[in-house]
């Protein structure tokens, strides 16, 4: 949408955030570099009304809106972690789904990600072969050597062929620790936190206790995680972090699709 010059803004909740803000959306902030407007609050009809009030916008984003149906859009794009298929899981509380399988039929666009393999896209089809479905896989773009600056860009760097110590607080961290192997490093120890979590000095000494027990010579971790880092710094290993992106195998068909389901729609996008 940038790339086509649209005037973008993204609604967010903030999911464990404070002050207007989280990990989340500080992180994309920071990869999009002041180029989309931003309205986080548990009220986002209200945070694009005061967006609209302030600037045009032609598309506005809803960060994890699936279930927010409160709220009328132009098109239901869902992701899908292909990592962890559907047909095993539960409903909350006894498992991770928040709507019964049924419910991806309401999305207009299914884009199963993790797709690193023929087996995981075999298997993504087979699950739901009556959908639209685009496989993604996580790409890693660069390692980036965290420094005292947080809002600074940091320089690429080769990671050295050393032991690391992963350690994360996401979603699935699994799939993180298998990325991190999948790409070369050396797996010498791993902590793994609650999504979101919030790292704490007491977190910084058992980590760096732990890193020096398993013969680590650097810590490796998320670009999310950083953001949690705050102002904390270790002082025994350099910390590297991963940046990522998710890459849909067929982009032009992706795109298409979109660009389809969009103007075949009433809304400003179209």
């Amino acid at each position: 949408f940038l790339a086509e010059g649209k005037r973008v803004a993204i609604l967010s909740r903030g999911y464990r955030g404070s002050n207007g803000t989280s990990d989340e959306v500080e992180l994309m902030k920071f990869r999009l570099q002041g180029r989309v407007a931003f309205g986080v609050g548990k009220n986002r009809f209200a945070e694009g009304r005061r967006l609209e009030s302030q600037q045009p916008i032609d598309i506005f984003l809803l960060d994890d809106g699936f279930q927010h149906l409160q709220l009328a859009r132009d098109l239901d794009l869902l992701l899908v972690d292909s990592s962890r298929p559907l047909r095993n899981q539960s409903l909350l509380p006894s498992g991770r789904l928040r709507e019964p399988l049924s419910a991806i039929h309401r999305a207009d666009i299914v884009v199963f990600t993790r797709v690193n393999d023929q087996l995981s896209l075999k298997r993504a089809i087979q699950e739901f072969p009556e959908l639209p479905i685009f496989p993604a896989s996580t790409q890693l773009i660069r390692y980036r050597r965290m420094t005292l600056d947080q809002q600074r860009l940091d320089p690429t760097v080769e990671l050295p062929p050393q032991p690391v110590f992963v350690f994360c607080g996401i979603g699935n961290p699994e799939a993180f620790l298998a990325d991190a192997d999948r790409w070369g490093n050396v797996l010498a120890g791993q902590a793994v936190y609650r999504d979101h979590h919030f790292y704490t000095a007491a977190d910084i000494r058992r980590l760096e206790d732990s890193a020096k027990a398993a013969g680590a010579r650097s810590f490796l971790t998320t670009e999310k995680d950083v953001r949690n880092l705050g102002d904390l710094r270790f002082s025994t290993l350099p910390i590297y972090y991963c940046e990522v992106e998710i890459r849909v195998a067929d982009t032009s068909a992706f795109q298409a699709a979109l660009e389809h389901t969009i103007k075949g729609r009433r809304g400003v996008a179209a």
